[in-house]
């Protein structure tokens, strides 16, 4: 049942699968090589963050039917809050890192700390500069750094009872409650802290400057405060539930330094996600993704011939203009002058 007392059906029919959107037949003859321009992660450290929140009478919603009293607690489950149509919403669930370094600064602006596009396509990634002249003379190896990380969080979770209930019959059954819990304001957040240390890599030997990429999460999980049902829950005549609660927080904080590659990998070919709509009566439809023109690539071998330059009759409107980079020469000429 769920949190209004209605029956929930199996959702294994509700789910669905995502498209594999690339296969490989075994013949390595379909095996090419491609260039990609990439991040790689020159080092990483991951570490956990624990707190802990301790809830008293906090009341849980629907009311317990009259004449049902509670047998058990079968489960205690938590979900973190966040409303899609407001991200700025206060009782969203957030997370919010402040980092300091040691041995090393981050690259400012006048608006601020400088930050460029990550891999999750919105600015997250810091730019870092340090002086690794000692350690490129010496060792040719990295530099430590040394930095402390501040997490803030604040924002609501919603905590469900599975409740196992006993009628005046004896029968059992099992019903859902759930209420809302705020972890902490944005104006007086839960601050958990660590220190770290990462390896930066040169800045004299590259055209780039290393990045810092910061990655978060957070867990939780609710019990009993004394793990009985009996002490823990108050039950008024009118049905309605209190408890009281001790709420475990884990937050995970993965950092990474990473630097910009370009990289020479293997692959089957170009994915391409299937067709779900009827395309029937269309002649073409038009390409998401430009064609590859390199020597190696299929797309390159046209009609009149791969490598060719286009001919042209006097009698076109147009004129060609001379192509220097298509390897047949015809650019070292002018253009024939029509009669």
């Amino acid at each position: 049942m769920n949190c209004f007392c209605t029956s929930q059906t199996d959702t294994t029919d509700n789910c669905c699968s995502g498209n594999n959107l690339c296969s490989f037949s075994g013949n390595l003859e379909d095996v090419v090589s491609t260039p990609i321009y990439v991040q790689s992660v020159y080092d990483a450290v991951r570490f956990n963050l624990q707190g802990m929140k301790t809830i008293q009478g906090l009341r849980f919603t629907p009311a317990i039917p009259c004449g049902c009293s509670i047998n058990r607690i079968v489960d205690i489950r938590c979900k973190k809050v966040f409303n899609p149509d407001n991200s700025s919403d206060c009782d969203n669930l957030t997370l919010d890192m402040e980092t300091g370094l040691s041995g090393a600064c981050f690259i400012n602006n006048c608006n601020g700390v400088t930050e460029t596009i990550g891999p999750d396509g919105v600015p997250s990634e810091k730019i870092l500069f340090a002086d690794t002249s000692d350690c490129d003379d010496t060792c040719s190896g990295g530099t430590p750094i040394f930095g402390t990380q501040n997490v803030r969080l604040w924002g609501n979770i919603i905590i469900y009872l599975d409740l196992a209930l006993c009628d005046s019959c004896g029968r059992e059954s099992i019903m859902t409650v759930c209420a809302e819990v705020n972890i902490a304001k944005p104006s007086h957040p839960l601050v958990l802290t660590n220190f770290f240390e990462l390896c930066m890599p040169s800045t004299s030997n590259s055209a780039f400057f290393p990045r810092l990429t910061e990655l978060s999460n957070a867990g939780f999980t609710a019990r009993l405060a004394t793990n009985s049902c009996g002490r823990d829950t108050n039950q008024s005549p009118n049905g309605e539930l209190c408890a009281n609660l001790i709420i475990h927080i884990c937050v995970v904080v993965e950092k990474k330094i990473t630097v910009p590659v370009q990289l020479c990998v293997l692959a089957t070919g170009f994915a391409e996600a299937p067709l779900q709509e009827n395309s029937n009566g269309v002649i073409s439809c038009p390409g998401l993704f430009p064609e590859r023109t390199d020597p190696s690539s299929s797309a390159s071998n046209l009609s009149s011939g791969a490598g060719n330059c286009p001919s042209v009759s006097c009698g076109d409107s147009y004129n060609v203009q001379p192509a220097d980079n298509c390897g047949c020469g015809c650019g070292d000429f002018p253009p024939p002058t029509c009669r």
